[in-house]
């Protein structure tokens, strides 16, 4: 079932309502009551998985870890 979100007219109250389908509306604002409201124009969510970091370098490029995380502080590798 899709997820929308509604705008109340009346209190400016906005909620999600998960509905079976783009037609099917609430019956009335969860917060006063009224029946005056919208439904906004939502935005998906994606979830991005990759990083701009090369795998299995550290901050300062080495591939081993160090010692003791962070490895670098204020621009300074603690390897150097």
């Amino acid at each position: 079932m899709p997820m929308f979100d509604f705008k109340c007219e009346n209190c400016a109250h906005v909620w999600e309502a998960l509905l079976p389908d783009s037609t099917t509306y609430p019956v009335s604002c969860p917060s006063c009551g009224s029946t005056n409201f919208k439904r906004l124009l939502s935005v998906p969510y994606i979830i991005k998985s990759s990083s701009n970091k090369n795998p299995g370098t550290t901050c300062c490029g080495k591939e081993e870890r160090c010692a003791s995380p962070p490895c670098s502080t204020n621009d300074t590798c603690h390897r150097k």
